[in-house]
């Protein structure tokens, strides 16, 4: 059986008379990893607070290590070996948190500050050492700044920040990276409890996925984590158990392996309502339920019919039965769609991240390897010999000439420093080199900037569109344009003088022969609220136009 760390029982806190925690009681074992969730004002922030000492609790019993603790401040949770990070945006000043006094390294002022935050004049280094500096000699004031520096250094590549960052003064860090700099303060030394209140979603996707990863080792080390996260996602990958706080009281403490998400989510909300879930789980749920509704209702508007006129209460029925149907089927839709943005928006992230992997490490290696080969070849004096190391430097410098390209078809660079129309410009002049087949491109020139899920679906839909051309049509020329109409909507025109198609052009024909370019097309139209139309006969090439309803935010001036 597995040690215990933190017992918590009946632990309340009153604010103002006003019952915020009531009678909390959890276990604790040393390794173990738990989520805690609820709704905004549950009070999993005040479970923290009173965790960490950073407030004393109004009742109840925190016993840490096997004995029991009233901590008068977050200083004492701390040398126990509890480690607090709060989200940046959260910091509050109403409670009394401990303060220390620390040496600035350039004016030799002692300065008072709260350990809860950063300190807006220090640099990084400063700030990740704060209240824990090395000394060159122990019980002397001199402190080592050359061996802070380095452990600064290792933290931030750890979570992929630039080494330079440790001269770099807090106050000019984005919020993702004051983040990060609190969290390396709390990892900087071992700890046997971590708590984490609700810093994920400041962190990018790929520092999301560092954060679960470390996660996993400190579990594996020893080290206790709960994490307060409203992304059940993330939650049921790390954890080994969920609690569910609902106004104030702990009312679930449920193993992660025998939980479903949206059991979690009906704790959460306090209900099993449909209409109380969150939309996404409800859509994936529903789907099976809203299809046998429709078929049903299908029937039952075909017997109906057969008497419709003699059966003016069945007709007002069904009225009413369609219209709920109607509703339902809306509401699917919306979560469907819901769904499908997520989806896409982060294999768009997914993508960047992949690309961003290739460049930076893979490509720059295989570089190094023919920097180091070009070295060789001159060295080597047998002809033979010098041919084939020249011959294996040609490969490589393809592979990555290769490697590149795929790094642009994942997340063309040019989109997001230069915007769609360089985009589409630079993409339509790669696809004519590799495929052969002469492009004529006409792009307004009062296009301008459009949101950017705006333009990467437009680029895919482009890009798309063009793969389809070269594997199918068999074309010679194409031409595209956008164009802005006098609606400021936005006009994608597609043309090939190809084989056209010989079926007519609809979602499920299109499926059948595996079109699934064009499938992928109209579901990202949809998605834009658009609409798509094809012109196609066999031989007579085909014509792809989609219009996408006023892309340009408010105010745009192009």
């Amino acid at each position: 059986m597995l040690e215990t760390l933190l017992q918590v029982q009946n632990l309340s806190k009153n604010l103002d008379r006003l019952p915020v925690l009531q009678d909390v009681s959890f276990s604790l074992a040393k390794g173990e990893v738990v989520g805690l969730v609820g709704r905004q004002g549950a009070g999993k922030s005040t479970l923290f607070h009173l965790l960490s000492g950073a407030i004393p609790p109004s009742g109840g019993i925190i016993n840490f290590r096997g004995t029991n603790r009233r901590f008068s401040n977050r200083i004492e949770a701390q040398k126990l070996g509890i480690a607090t990070v709060y989200q940046t945006s959260n910091l509050i000043n109403r409670f009394d948190f401990s303060t220390q006094v620390f040496l600035d390294r350039d004016s030799g002022v002692e300065i008072t500050r709260q350990t809860s935050g950063l300190v807006e004049q220090f640099d990084v280094t400063q700030n990740v050492m704060l209240g824990r500096e090395k000394k060159k000699i122990p019980f002397f004031g001199i402190l080592d700044w050359e061996g802070m520096i380095d452990v600064t250094q290792n933290l931030l590549t750890e979570f992929d920040l630039p080494p330079s960052l440790v001269h770099e003064q807090v106050s000019n860090l984005s919020d993702e990276q004051r983040q990060v700099i609190l969290l390396l303060r709390a990892l900087y030394k071992p700890c046997q409890l971590l708590l984490l209140d609700d810093i994920i979603p400041i962190l990018s996707f790929n520092r999301q996925e560092i954060l679960l990863d470390k996660i996993k080792k400190l579990k594996s080390q020893g080290t206790s984590v709960i994490i307060n996260s409203d992304d059940l996602k993330h939650l049921f990958t790390v954890t080994d158990r969920i609690l569910v706080l609902y106004e104030g009281r702990l009312v679930a403490d449920r193993p992660t392996a025998e939980s479903t998400p949206r059991e979690i989510v009906e704790l959460i909300v306090g209900s099993a309502r449909h209409e109380q879930v969150s939309p996404l789980i409800w859509a994936l749920e529903s789907y099976h339920t809203a299809q046998q509704q429709t078929e049903d209702l299908r029937r039952t508007q075909a017997s109906l019919q057969q008497s419709l006129n003699a059966q003016d209460s069945l007709n007002r029925q069904l009225i009413e039965r369609l219209s709920n149907q109607l509703l339902a089927l809306d509401q699917l839709n919306a979560a469907l769609q819901a769904t499908q943005r997520r989806l896409i928006t982060e294999r768009e992230d997914e993508r960047k991240a992949l690309a961003r992997e290739l460049h930076d490490q893979i490509i720059q290696d295989m570089l190094g390897i023919i920097y180091r080969l070009e070295e060789v070849e001159g060295e080597v004096e047998k002809l033979a010999l010098r041919k084939d190391v020249g011959s294996i430097r040609n490969g490589i410098r393809k592979l990555v000439s290769e490697l590149r390209q795929m790094c642009s078809d994942l997340r063309p660079p040019t989109i997001d420093h230069h915007g769609l129309s360089a985009a589409i410009n630079s993409l339509t002049n790669e696809w004519s080199e590799r495929s052969g087949i002469q492009i004529h491109l006409e792009i307004d020139p009062s296009l301008g900037r459009l949101p950017e899920m705006v333009e990467l679906s437009i680029f895919r839909i482009v890009q798309e569109g063009l793969n389809n051309i070269r594997k199918h049509a068999a074309a010679k020329h194409v031409r595209l344009s956008l164009q802005r109409t006098s609606s400021t909507n936005l006009l994608v025109r597609l043309e090939d003088d190809g084989k056209g198609l010989t079926h007519p052009t609809d979602l499920a024909t299109l499926s059948a022969n595996k079109h699934f370019g064009l499938v992928g097309i109209s579901e990202r139209v949809a998605l834009l609220g658009g609409t798509i139309s094809i012109e196609s006969s066999q031989g007579n090439g085909m014509i792809l136009q989609v219009e996408i309803p006023n892309p340009y935010p408010f105010n745009f001036a192009p």
